[in-house]
């Protein structure tokens, strides 16, 4: 088989026919046969932008040691390795290998875990094989294939049209052009630029209206858009959880290089040896660092977005889920969420509001024959029973789109052929020149004008969604298009309802008391959505049009829109401009939608939500997919989100609080001590050791004072707590030091030992007090954290009396010592309560700025 791609990469295949791109696709109408399948996906690889499916276990492995502390460390235990201290670097080299091995294994199995869980969530295509069609990952999709879109896919491939219907195509993604695209089968010139390609549709495209069956000439990175984005370099916009992580980093570093280059010059000015100090402080610069913070951080967020799935959420970027958690403003269209998603059709009436059976079968007719995208309206009235309903036949079709808003079709029904339009009522009659009298007598649509809004407002304010339908006799059988909806026949209206969902009151209450309020954006028109307003239990709500809305200012919306709790007749572009306005109101906005106009929106908000039943486009742009079009379901989702987030703040307070504790206890001791307090093998050690419970820290329990309200990265207050504790921590060190010097007379071995100790047990069970703001008593602990905490406090008490004890530095402690620890421990947890109750009063979140 000849190399396709890199040929086609010199070939501009918008400039080739039909037969000439089948020929040179080596592909036919039918489709490709099965067996030539797998060959093409080996030669091509996945259909993906990204140069590799999944990163590969070494390179993860590898990933662990790119810390340039790290890297520093390994070289100079190399260094100490050939200047024959033999035994030193074998352990430090062991230990950083058990640390980052750790955060291999965490890493891995929480990849493997989001990967099942996006597996949940594909986007597939219709494509046609073996003269089958048949739905696929987008993935799988290879040159040759032959793909079939509908209003609301997303473009898989770079592709050539082979036929289409009224296709329009928005390519705003990377061309920047604001309207949708009209695309039809054809041949241009090879000059011709992208945003001309009128014969062909782009990988990164969805379709907004039509139909179309396309032949698939590029895929991956060999199309338009996976050249685009790689040459850029392509990257999503970080998230308010990566920003924080990322200050984070840079606070810790500027902490380290300035602790570094002190205790480094204290032991270099009191001669103590070159390479021991050099160790030693590179073992401090690791020791303050939470080496295992990114594998940590991965795992909670991992094991967060599991127990979301178990809950029908799923995460498809695992850095939104605090963003999920932090979300105070929900804003989500009424149909699905707010009710039932289940349109039920009400009656059919003429124009004066009398119930007419011709109505709904010229309703049922449109309904039932259109080929565009299916939605629940057509669905209900196209399973309508209508007495005396006599079937029609399809002869074209002018798709629904969302400017004009409205669907026509050619049908031949009872000997004679019409056009048969349904939609929005006022874009229908736009379409009009008459209307029919009581007497169904065709009379000019002026006369009869103000009964047929009046019978409108009657409608929309009892709460129906009303629909306009109209024909006009068409003289032959087809083609038709968008400019012969004109002239046309208004005969009457078609209303429907859907029921709030039973308890959704309560929801919205429940929202509230989380700290989210509910924003509603409705296409529907301003007296159906008043009308559902106090239905659910909004009964104070305000209210904004979006014909208000668009002569409104970006500075006077900015303030309006947190007034607003319902925006209603919002056309498509302006979901995006209110998202914005939020924003930078100062909110943090997630958006809930699910329909082919939603796309912007779902890219604009902080944390895009959308149902699994959603359109393609609408699956892709968003960060998290219910299972369930259910609040309560998003309920429960933000509430993990929290949790989430609760549990990596944790193990930041714990890891920055003891590890700058023990940092500033070592500076100290360095002063007065003629020989190093810890060698860098035990800082690495007690490293190692005090971070192990942090693995465990993602199953452990959150108080519900987390979840009460979002809650965003604070890096003023880490800071404080940093200090405070670190402070307290330090305390005890130097009392520890004290006992050891003074009443324990001890040597080098002895005082390296004994403070391992103190350091590790005290460190380990400190979290138990930090973990909560409650007494930590008051607050049950996770057993896996529990576990891992008690295990690891067990085992630095016996260090010193294992068989390698003396390969690590150690010796044995008179049995008394341990007894005075016991005092000093529990002194310090006492003291670390009646600290964390002030602290909380006078320098929690929010107090100092």
């Amino acid at each position: 088989m000849k190399n396709i791609v890199s040929e086609n990469r010199d070939v501009a295949f918008w400039s080739l026919d039909l037969n000439a791109a089948f020929k040179q696709i080596n592909s036919a109408r039918t489709g490709l046969a099965g067996k030539d399948i797998n060959q093409r996906r080996k030669q091509y690889g996945a259909n993906s932008i990204t140069s590799a499916d999944h990163q590969t276990d070494l390179l993860l492995f590898l990933n662990q040691f790119k810390s340039p502390i790290t890297i520093i460390l390994l070289l100079a235990a190399a260094l100490s390795y050939f200047l024959h201290d033999h035994t030193n670097a074998v352990i430090i080299f062991v230990i950083v290998l058990i640390s980052s091995g750790l955060g291999f294994w965490q890493e891995r199995a929480a990849g493997s875990a989001v990967a099942q869980l996006l597996a949940m969530v594909r986007i597939t295509a219709a494509v046609v094989r073996d003269q089958t069609e048949k739905e696929i990952p987008v993935e799988e999709i290879v040159p040759g294939d032959i793909v079939v879109l509908d209003a609301g896919d997303v473009v898989p491939a770079d592709c050539l049209i082979i036929e289409s219907n009224e296709l329009f195509v928005d390519e705003a993604a990377f061309t920047g052009e604001t309207f949708p695209v009209d695309k039809m089968p054809g041949v241009l010139p090879a000059e011709t630029v992208m945003a001309k390609r009128s014969n062909s549709v782009f990988m990164g495209s969805h379709v907004v209206s039509g139909s179309a069956r396309v032949l698939v000439m590029l895929t991956g990175t060999s199309t338009g858009f996976g050249n685009i984005s790689l040459s850029l370099k392509n990257r999503i916009p970080l998230t308010e959880f990566e920003i924080g992580i990322k200050k984070f980093g840079y606070f810790l570093m500027q902490i380290t290089m300035l602790l570094v280059l002190v205790i480094f010059g204290i032991n270099v000015f009191l001669h103590k040896p070159i390479l021991d100090s050099f160790l030693f402080t590179l073992a401090i610069a690791v020791g303050l660092t939470p080496q295992l913070l990114p594998a940590i951080i991965t795992v909670n967020l991992s094991q967060g977005a599991r127990k979301m799935a178990k809950k029908n959420v799923i995460v498809k970027r695992l850095s939104s889920i605090e963003n999920f958690g932090s979300m105070d403003v929900l804003c989500s269209d009424k149909t699905g969420t707010l009710t039932e998603g289940k349109v039920k059709v009400y009656q059919g009436t003429d124009c004066f509001g009398v119930e007419s059976p011709k109505i709904m079968s010229l309703a049922k007719v449109n309904a039932g024959l259109q080929q565009g995208f299916k939605n629940p309206i057509d669905e209900a009235i196209s399973g309508f029973d209508v007495p005396g309903f006599k079937q029609a036949q399809r002869l074209d079709e002018i798709p629904y789109d969302f400017i004009r808003k409205r669907l026509t079709l050619l049908v031949a029904m009872e000997g004679t052929v019409k056009m048969v339009t349904k939609g929005a009522v006022n874009q229908v009659l736009a379409a009009c020149s008459l209307a029919e009298n009581e007497k169904g007598e065709k009379v000019p649509l002026t006369s009869v004008l103000e009964i047929i809004n009046k019978n409108y407002q009657l409608f929309s304010g009892q709460g129906y969604r009303t629909l306009g339908v109209a024909y006009r006799d068409w003289e032959n059988n087809g083609p038709i298009h968008k400019q012969d909806e004109n002239n046309m026949v208004f005969a009457g209206f078609v209303t429907l309802f859907d029921p709030p969902k039973p308890g959704i009151n309560d929801t919205i209450t429940h929202l509230s008391t989380l700290g989210i309020r509910l924003k509603v954006i409705t296409g529907d028109n301003l007296l159906v959505a008043k009308s559902l307003s106090e239905k659910i239990g909004m009964k104070d709500a305000v209210f904004l049009s979006g014909e208000n809305l668009r002569h409104m200012s970006d500075d006077a919306l900015r303030h309006q829109v947190l007034r607003t709790d319902i925006f209603a007749e919002v056309e498509p572009n302006q979901k995006e401009r209110i998202i914005l306005a939020l924003k930078k109101a100062g909110k943090v906005v997630g958006y809930m939608g699910d329909g082919i106009n939603d796309a912007s929106a779902l890219h604009a908000a902080d944390v895009g939500i959308s149902v699994n039943t959603a359109v393609d486009v609408a699956k892709e742009a968003a960060d998290i997919v219910l299972l369930d079009q259910d609040l309560n379901v998003l309920i429960e989702g933000v509430k993990e989100g929290r949790r989430t987030f609760a549990n990596t703040q944790k193990y930041i307070f714990m890891a920055t609080s003891a590890n700058f504790g023990n940092m500033f206890s070592m500076a100290g001791a360095s002063l007065f001590l003629s020989f190093l307090p810890l060698l860098p093998k035990q800082i690495l050690l007690t490293n190692l050791m005090t971070d192990f419970p942090g693995m465990t820290i993602a199953s452990d329990t959150v108080d519900e004072e987390w979840i009460k309200k979002p809650r965003k990265w604070d890096i003023a207050f880490i800071k404080r707590f940093m200090i405070v504790f670190g402070l307290l921590s330090s305390v005890f060190d130097y009392l520890t030091f004290g006992v050891l010097l003074y009443y324990f007379k001890a040597g080098e071995t002895e005082f390296q030992t004994g403070w391992f100790i103190e350091s590790v047990v005290s460190a380990t069970l400190i979290v138990l007090v930090v973990r909560t703001r409650k007494p930590f008593f008051k607050s049950q602990t996770g057993k896996y954290l529990l576990g891992t905490t008690i295990l690891v406090a067990l085992l630095a008490l016996f260090i010193p009396w294992l068989p390698f004890a003396a390969q690590l530095g150690f010796g044995p402690l008179p049995f008394r010592f341990y007894f005075v620890l016991l005092g000093i421990v529990t002194m310090y947890l006492f003291c670390a309560e009646i600290l964390k109750h002030w602290f909380y009063k006078r320098l929690g979140e929010g107090k100092v700025r």
